[in-house]
């Protein structure tokens, strides 16, 4: 057996390359959502591994067979769900490559192409997102290459914790609180839970949506002011630049403004509105950005990077290295004592790294500035016309003002009123009405959406996105909306 034979590999590899191509070119076929019910697949596997080989023929067609009809297709035109995870030939190409080569940088002596690839095209992304110097190498900052922004979010945390405890004393850690909104990504709970941070200390902050669900810098104010006066220690504040629930833009300056009077650690999430900043008329939602201490995004929602690639740049690289270095007799080595290079397993919680860089490169080279900015541009047209055709149909409204390319939208209460049998509040019969709408939706296969509840008001989400979409897609789902919707009511 030779596990990586250069001819099997060129044949297997070319029977894997026609696979996806095919299910590409034919993925707008499939059911959007997967189908199956839980446990469907043990049922059809051995009770054992295979003892002999098997052929990459039998292999691929037993993952048509099995594992197809398993998959929630998230590349398809018609998936609308969640965030996009648009995926592209570049970014692909690039994954192949970094797979292929398969090495582990964890610092820049274990393959200095892969760190220093890496510093560059942070640099690019920076440039390209107008980011102030401070965050780049060219200046006195920097930027990793993680897997997802919960990576992110408990890398600077950890920093936070620590800048803050050298001034404090470590004993004070059950002192220090973290700020968010009731629409911040769940990544902080859990990242202030692994750190330590006493789970009475996270604040939530309410929104509301008189003010479109955005964390209010006099909300967040006040309540540092009462943690001030208890005797705790602001110290860790995530500003959000397109939430999951409704894409709500945080005002990102005022915020930095109160927590710089704290000597607050800001982070700014924008994991999925970050990319589009790279566009001119959109880079005014990170305005601001240059009072704040980190920031991220997803190149794999929006910038067809292939899952995984989060981008997280840092003012004070030195913070966080300083809390997150290891120091190991087996990983000396004259170029990192020479404090000349950046090893990037001091940037992250894990040693062991992947060279994500080859696929944001490529995505960057293969389609140039110009080509990246109109297909994000692309995607909030499409929005427009979905939102366009929602407000022609009297029975829905848009819930919340649409940002960028997700439209959240519900039949109003007044168009479910007659099923309503007078027992319950109408507000409650519409959620449960959006609720067996979107469940109807999903179950047909054709398209794919999920839900938010905000300001206790389900809602239906439509997150365009997806490489593949067109506006016939859009149009199309939009009818699928209006045909379940005429199902419900009786129409």
């Amino acid at each position: 057996m030779n596990p990586l034979d250069p001819k099997e590999f060129r044949r297997q590899g070319h029977m894997i390359i026609d696979f996806l191509a095919d299910y590409y070119q034919n993925i707008g076929n499939y059911p959007v959502l997967s189908q199956v019910e839980p446990g469907y697949l043990r049922n059809l596997m051995p009770e054992f591994a295979p003892l002999s080989p098997e052929p990459i023929e039998t292999i691929l067609q037993d993952l048509q067979q099995h594992i197809v009809p398993g998959i929630t297709h998230w590349q398809s035109p018609n998936y609308f769900a969640y965030f996009p995870s648009s995926g592209s030939t570049a970014g692909f190409a690039g994954e192949m490559l970094s797979t292929g080569f398969n090495l582990v940088g964890f610092n820049w002596v274990s393959s200095p192409a892969a760190t220093e690839l890496e510093s560059v095209v942070m640099d690019w992304l920076g440039q390209l997102l107008n980011l102030p110097k401070a965050f780049l190498f060219s200046g006195s900052g920097g930027g990793v290459l993680l897997g997802t922004t919960c990576e992110a979010i408990l890398v600077t945390l950890v920093a936070a914790r620590d800048k803050m405890l050298s001034q404090i004393g470590r004993e004070n850690i059950c002192d220090l609180v973290v700020y968010v909104s009731d629409q911040t990504h769940c990544a902080v709970q859990k990242a202030a839970h692994i750190i330590g941070i006493h789970p009475k200390n996270l604040r939530v902050i309410k929104t509301t949506k008189s003010s479109s669900f955005t964390l209010l810098p006099e909300s967040l104010s006040s309540a540092i002011q009462t943690d001030v006066q208890n005797g705790l220690v602001p110290c860790y504040l995530c500003v959000t630049v397109g939430t999951t629930s409704t894409t709500a833009i945080d005002p990102l300056g005022p915020l930095c403004m109160v927590a710089k009077k704290y000597g607050m650690w800001v982070h700014v999430d924008a994991a999925y509105a970050g990319s589009v900043c790279i566009c001119p008329e959109f880079r005014h939602l990170i305005d601001g950005v240059e009072d704040a201490n980190s920031f991220s995004l997803n190149a794999h929602k929006w910038f067809l990077t292939n899952l995984d690639c989060c981008c997280l740049w840092v003012k004070d690289p030195a913070s966080v290295i300083k809390s997150l270095s290891t120091h190991s007799v087996y990983l000396e080595n004259s170029a990192s004592d020479s404090k000349l290079v950046v090893d990037y397993k001091d940037w992250q919680i894990t040693l062991s790294r992947r060279f994500r860089a080859l696929k944001l490169w490529l995505v960057l080279k293969s389609y140039g500035v110009v080509n990246l900015r109109n297909f994000l541009r692309s995607h909030v047209e499409m929005a427009k016309t979905f939102e366009g055709l929602v407000k022609r149909d009297e029975r829905f409204e848009i819930f919340v003002p649409r940002n960028l390319a997700m439209v959240c939208f519900r039949l109003l209460p007044s168009a479910v009123a007659k099923i309503s049998n007078g027992s319950s509040k109408t507000e409650d019969v519409a959620n449960e009405i959006n609720r067996r709408l979107l469940d109807s939706i999903n179950g047909s296969g054709t398209v794919y959406m999920t839900h938010a509840i905000v300001g206790g008001v389900f809602v239906i989400r439509c997150a365009i996105g997806a490489t593949l979409t067109h506006t016939t897609h859009v149009i199309m789902a939009w009818k699928t909306v209006q045909e379940h919707a005429d199902a419900i009511l009786n129409y």
